[in-house]
């Protein structure tokens, strides 16, 4: 089968080398050369995603089975003209536009279907925005309705951070989307992620719970399997049913949730693997999130998913620009007991920019806790040059 991965980044790597090892064709697409699944697929295309006549170009010159988008920067309204030609839409056309902007998900879970989720509003203006932190009340969490790892995210907690989140919004919006959602603040005692996977002619399946630590709007930490009590793991995967049924499609769904003393909330969903998900590539389960993905993808039979180890992943950051990243540490992290690493072979770096993550894992009786902090150690070894 001949796949079109929309979006090369490390997520869309480990796919593609998912997709290789069992026969695959990969064309790989983002807006830079070199991006980390171009190196592993079997071809690439550098365009401007948002562009629909791009899109077009592309997907007439491939003539893809598969359209698998990673990220959310994408004319995601052609999708529909794709499924219209026979090209299968990962998960779905539908599932695609409706993640692809917060506001369509968010409303779907909170009205349509009736899920637990923070109270919210939307503004488009700076006027909104004050008007929505007044509904919502302070604190309350800002985000773009566009933008992926916490990219111009920010929590409000005075009046006087209500211009500063709205800027920052802006600046963190991608596409041409200038709208944000404005959300009341949920006290929560932690956040899981549920990979939910939907396959076309089997049931679905779920993955034990990821914890995850975030700053910046972004994760620094995941792990699995996460503590959560057996009644909230029944209540967040029957929302997470719920939701993917309502998107359609087959594939790997991250469907975000808070764990509060009230009960679950509906937080996020991306229909695709999730960056929380990488603990998986500690060997924490039968098959790791990519090649779930892949499998309900092409239809492939998932008999069941087991959890093999616990595990933990941190995030290796750059700190500073270069076109030319070097990186140290590799023979100490390489040393390290029950511990594994990635670099993406991202070509620049920036401040705060995902360049690795370290993986570490031990049997299911070990304290999570204890290998988190050895994924942490871990990261700290590798260092980022420019």
């Amino acid at each position: 089968m001949k796949i079109l991965l929309l979006g090369s980044g490390e997520l869309g790597k480990e796919f593609t080398i998912a997709a290789q090892r069992i026969g695959q064709i990969v064309i790989a697409v983002d807006n830079y050369e070199n991006a980390p699944a171009m190196q592993v697929a079997n071809g690439f295309e550098v365009v401007n995603m948002l562009d629909g006549s791009e899109l077009d170009r592309i997907v007439a010159k491939h003539q893809p089975d598969f359209i698998v988008p990673e990220i959310e920067a994408i004319r995601t309204e052609r999708f529909y003209n794709y499924e219209s030609q026979g090209i299968k839409v990962v998960p779905s056309a539908k599932a695609a536009n409706f993640t692809m902007n917060r506001k369509a998900i968010r409303d779907l879970a909170a009205k349509e279907l009736g899920l637990k989720t923070a109270n919210y509003r939307y503004a488009t203006t700076p006027e909104e925005l004050n008007k929505a932190v007044l509904e919502v009340g302070i604190p309350c969490v800002v985000k773009p309705l566009m933008s992926s790892s916490g990219k111009g995210q920010s929590t409000i907690k005075t009046e006087s951070d209500i211009e500063k989140a709205w800027n920052y919004s802006v600046e963190g919006s991608r596409g041409d989307v200038i709208e944000v959602i404005v959300e009341a603040f949920v006290k929560f005692n932690s956040e899981i992620t549920l990979l939910t996977v939907v396959q076309n002619n089997n049931p679905t399946l779920f993955c034990a719970p990821i914890g995850h630590r975030q700053e910046r709007g972004d994760y620094q930490e995941s792990w699995q399997p996460a503590r959560i009590s057996e009644a909230d793991l029944n209540e967040a995967q029957n929302m997470a049913q719920k939701v993917t049924k309502a998107l359609g499609g087959a594939g790997l769904f991250g469907v975000e949730f808070f764990l509060s003393d009230e009960g679950v909330y509906f937080s996020e969903l991306s229909p695709r693997p999730h960056d929380t998900g990488m603990v998986t590539l500690a060997g924490t389960q039968n098959f790791n999130e990519f090649e779930l993905h892949l499998r309900a993808i092409l239809s492939l039979p998932i008999f069941e998913i087991t959890l093999e180890k616990a595990g933990a992943s941190a995030v290796i950051l750059a700190s500073e620009n270069s076109l030319n990243p070097t990186y140290e540490g590799i023979e100490k992290i390489a040393s390290l007991p029950k511990t594994d690493f990635r670099i993406f072979g991202k070509p620049t770096s920036r401040p705060y920019r995902r360049m690795g993550v370290s993986l570490t894992y031990d049997n299911l009786e070990t304290p999570i806790e204890e290998i988190v902090e050895r994924a942490i150690a871990a990261a700290n070894v590798v260092k980022v040059h420019h």
